[in-house]
C-alpha cells in the first residue's frame, strides 16, 4: 500500500472514457468541520487506452504530473483536462513522474535495463539522476519544491528492502532524515518551499506488523501523523499553508481513505464509496490530486484519477455576494450623481 509499489509491473487503473467534472464533499467521518465545503472534481482520462494511470503532484498554475501504462511506464504532465505531454528520462526502460514545482521542474523514478530504480530530476528540461551514494542499487525521488530540493529515499538491495533511508537532496548533497523510530519502510514523500521546508512522509514502526504512520519533520522535529487513530496511514504530500494530504485505512472496515489534514483538523474523504482513496499531492491553492479504486460494477477494480479544486464555503459565498452588491451600489449612486450634475 505504499504511494509508489516497488515494482514497476504494479500500477493504477482508471476508468476508461471518463472526462467529467462533479462536486464532492468531505464525508462525515470527519471528525471537525472541514477546510473546504467540497471540491469541483476533475476525473483524468488515460490516453493511451489501457486504462492504467497516476495522477501524483500538482503545481499552482494547475500542471499535473504522473505517469501510466503503456507496456510499460511512462511519465507525463497535464493541462487539464487532456493536454498530455510525455516526459521519460532519455534511455529509460520505464519513467515515472513523482512532483512538479511553480516553475515545472519535474522529480520521478525512472527504471533502467537491469530493473534498477533510479531518482531524477527535470529542471528546465536538463535530466539529471539523483542516486544517494549510499546506494547505487534502488533510489526513488518522490517530491520537489520550488527551490529544486528533492525529497525520496533509497535501500541497500535493488528490491528494496529493510533498512530505508528517507533523506532530502539539492544539488547533489544529501541529508538523512533523522529522529524516525526506525529505517523499515521509511520514505520522505512531500516538501513545501518554506524557508525551512516541511517534509512529509511515512514509515513502519514494526517489519513484523502490518503498520504504518506519517510524519511531519518541520525542521527536524518529527510528529506523528495519526487520522482517526489508525494503524495504517501515510502523508504524501505538504503546501506552503501546512495542509498535508495522504491515506489511512480504517481500523474497523478495512477501506482506504484520503485524508486533508488542516493544523490536525483531519477531513476525510471516500470518493462514490470505493475501496480505497488516496490524496498523493496539495498545492498553495488547497487544489488537491489523487485517485480512487472502484469497489463495484463493470468498472471494479479500476483506478481513477482526479484533481479536485477547493469551493468556498456558504459564509465565504455570502460575503462575496455582499461584496458585489456593495459594489453595484456604489456604481449606481455614482451614475445619478452624473446624471443630477449634468
Amino acid at each position: 500500500m505504499n504511494q509508489l509499489n516497488r515494482s514497476e509491473n504494479t500500477v493504477f487503473r482508471p476508468l476508461r472514457g471518463i472526462a467529467a467534472r462533479c462536486l464532492i464533499a468531505a464525508v462525515p467521518l470527519a471528525i471537525a468541520p472541514a477546510a473546504h465545503a467540497g471540491y469541483n472534481l476533475t476525473f483524468v482520462t488515460d490516453p493511451t487506452g489501457t486504462g492504467f494511470i497516476n495522477t501524483l503532484g500538482i503545481n499552482d498554475s494547475g500542471t499535473v504530473a504522473g505517469f501510466d501504462n503503456a507496456v510499460t511506464n511512462q511519465g507525463f504532465t497535464l493541462t487539464l483536462p487532456s493536454s498530455f505531454t510525455t516526459v521519460n528520462f532519455p534511455g529509460a526502460a520505464s519513467t515515472m513522474v513523482t512532483g512538479i514545482n511553480a516553475t515545472g521542474d519535474l522529480s520521478g523514478i525512472w527504471v533502467d535495463g537491469s530493473g534498477v530504480n533510479h531518482g531524477f530530476t527535470d529542471i528546465g528540461g536538463t535530466f539529471t539522476t539523483v542516486d544517494n551514494p549510499a546506494s547505487k542499487v534502488f533510489n526513488q525521488a518522490l517530491g520537489i519544491n520550488n527551490s529544486d530540493e528533492t525529497v525520496g529515499y533509497y535501500a541497500p538491495t535493488i528490491s528494496g528492502s529493510p533498512g530505508d533511508v528517507s533523506y532530502s537532496q539539492k544539488g547533489g548533497a544529501f541529508t538523512a532524515i533523522t529522529g524516525l523510530p526506525t529505517n523499515f519502510n521509511n520514505q520522505a514523500v512531500g516538501i513545501n518551499s518554506d524557508p525551512t521546508p516541511w517534509i512529509v512522509g511515512f514509515y513502519q514502526p514494526d517489519p513484523a506488523l502490518a503498520t504504518s504512520y506519517g510524519y511531519l519533520d518541520a525542521g527536524g522535529t518529527i510528529t506523528t501523523i495519526d487520522p482517526f487513530g489508525s494503524t495504517f496511514t501515510q502523508a504524501l504530500g505538504v503546501n506552503n499553508s501546512g495542509e498535508i494530504v495522504g491515506f489511512y485505512v480504517d481500523n474497523t472496515t478495512g477501506v482506504q481513505y484520503g485524508y486533508v489534514d488542516n493544523g490536525g483538523v483531519y477531513t476525510s474523504f471516500n470518493l462514490y464509496d470505493s475501496a480505497s482513496t488516496t490524496i498523493n499531492g496539495v498545492n498553495n491553492l488547497g487544489d488537491i490530486v489523487g485517485f480512487y479504486t472502484k469497489a463495484s460494477g463493470t468498472d471494479a477494480d479500476t483506478v481513477i484519477g482526479f484533481v479536485g479544486t477547493p469551493v468556498p464555503e456558504a459564509s465565504t459565498w455570502a460575503m462575496l455576494l455582499a461584496g458585489f452588491a456593495g459594489i453595484g451600489f456604489l456604481g449606481y449612486r455614482k451614475t445619478l450623481k452624473g446624471m443630477a450634475a449634468a
